[in-house]
């Protein structure tokens, strides 16, 4: 079974070439480095035992927080600074 949690020079090129970055060898050696650090944290993350615990989506309980709808007259004309006006719209150009 492969090693999924290794990350060697071969990927890292692979990885490179997939997102167009042309790196040093310099950049190559400490981005191996980098991913591997981090996939070892995650790879303890998957040997933490978690049978019987429920799944926690959010921090803290979502709850919904409703409030009534209220009725505001707006004090503002939004067709004041319109050009092309009609009755009372918007008059756009014809298109047909």
């Amino acid at each position: 079974m492969p090693d999924y949690w290794k990350i060697d020079k071969q990927l890292m090129e692979r990885i490179s070439l997939i997102a167009k970055l042309e790196l040093t060898e310099k950049e190559k050696a400490l981005y191996t480095k980098q991913l591997t650090d981090v996939l070892a944290v995650f790879k303890r993350l998957d040997e933490v035992d978690v049978k019987g615990l429920e799944p926690a989506f959010h921090p803290r309980p979502v709850e919904n927080s409703w409030r009534e709808d209220k009725v505001v007259e707006s004090k503002m004309d939004p067709l004041a600074t319109v050009k092309n006006k009609e009755n009372g719209y918007y008059k756009g150009p014809r298109i047909v």
